[in-house]
């Protein structure tokens, strides 16, 4: 099965960017859907952004515009570029692989405060 490694979080004052990466390994993603999650206190665990093995992406509508994902199969890594950051994308970010099983990631902080 895949192992999954984020990294990348911190803290950024609203307005900011952030990149964070996942990198993988026990196996090539270039099969797998991949995306990130996050889950702010107190929250559910939500979907964030998705690539498809193809290179279709789909964002949730609160990152629309802001957020970028992208994967580079050749280094088993996928991306996420969060540039305006807002207060209310702090969270705890999970990279996730989907192929006929699910895997996570351990998760990367964010948090966005001024």
């Amino acid at each position: 099965q895949v192992q999954l490694v984020e990294s990348g979080g911190g803290l950024v004052q609203p307005g900011g960017s952030l990149r964070l990466s996942c990198a993988a390994s026990g196996s090539i993603i270039s099969l797998y859907v991949m995306g990130w999650y996050r889950q702010a206190p107190g929250k559910q665990r939500e979907p964030v952004a998705e690539i498809t093995n193809g290179g279709r992406t789909n964002y949730a509508d609160s990152v629309k515009g802001r957020f970028t994902i992208s994967r580079d199969n050749a280094k088993n890594t996928v991306r996420l570029q969060m540039n305006s950051l807002k207060p209310e994308d702090t969270a705890v970010y999970y990279c996730h692989a989907r192929l006929n099983y699910s895997a996570w990631g351990q998760g990367t902080q964010v948090i966005v405060a001024s």
